[in-house]
């Protein structure tokens, strides 16, 4: 998997976009990524597979993207891990809302893979983990701030410890991909930022009768939430080319893949 460095308010940027977040702050799938190979191997005939036992369903597969198959299971797991995520937009769940980010994120993953590695430590990923297991409310009945009551938490959501290790890796992994590809070349002036603070911030203020606070105090926070909004813009753009230019096939009940 590659990576990019984040800017170090790349944090508070993504923690504040309710579009972003649909498209990236939420679960990848955990299978591995299937690159095409430009000279594949003779083919190698492989033993049948044992049928399900009785009760038992296959693994259906209900999109294809550019070769990459995205699994029910994988959906299930968009759904488990989606509770995790501090930040949402407030929507509910919905299972074609995460087939669709499944899709985008693994047109985000098949480009990433195609530039220079940096890898996430794992340093990093315990880190993020141990502030993510701070803001989680529903953590507070399981006292998360036990490794006891942390590991009840994540068995009630399905996960371990190492699997949502695991997980939230190649979540940091696509960020700082997005981060580095979008934000670098975007200039908020002062003229925005001003421009903002008095047709968006001042009207919400005074609807709720309050002293707004002076600009100077708050001008960085509106530069994120315009760097925010024009990401999220460049973003969506760059999913619909990829799509485009590539393959995305969604299954229906009872369909085959392709």
């Amino acid at each position: 998997m590659t990576t990019r460095r984040l800017h170090p308010d790349c944090r508070t940027l993504l923690a504040g976009v309710a579009t972003l977040a649909l498209v990236l702050c939420c679960a990848f799938p955990m299978k591995a990524q299937k690159a095409k190979s430009t000279a594949p191997a003779e083919p190698t005939p492989a033993a049948p597979a044992p049928p399900p036992a009785e009760g038992q369903e296959f693994d259906r597969i209900v999109a294809v993207v550019n070769g990459d198959v995205i699994l029910d299971s994988d959906v299930d797991e968009e759904r488990r891990f989606n509770d995790l995520q501090p930040y949402r937009d407030g929507t509910a769940y919905t299972r074609d809302k995460a087939i669709e980010r499944l899709i985008n994120r693994d047109l985000i993953l098949q480009q990433a893979k195609l530039q220079p590695e940096d890898d996430v430590s794992d340093a990093e990923v315990a880190k993020e983990l141990d502030a993510l297991r701070k803001t989680i409310p529903e953590c507070k009945q399981y006292a998360c701030e036990t490794e006891a009551g942390w590991q009840r938490f994540l068995a009630s959501k399905g996960f371990t410890e190492e699997t949502l290790a695991a997980r939230w890796k190649v979540r940091m992994e696509s960020l700082r991909f997005i981060e580095e590809r979008f934000r670098a070349g975007i200039r908020i002036t002062p003229a925005e930022i001003k421009a903002y603070y008095d047709n968006t911030m001042l009207p919400e203020y005074a609807k709720q009768h309050a002293a707004p606070p002076r600009l100077d105090t708050i001008s960085d926070r509106i530069q994120e939430v315009l760097l925010q909004q024009q990401v999220s813009n460049l973003l969506g753009d760059w999913l619909k080319s990829l799509r485009a230019q590539g393959s995305v096939v969604l299954l229906k009940q009872g369909e085959v893949a392709p």
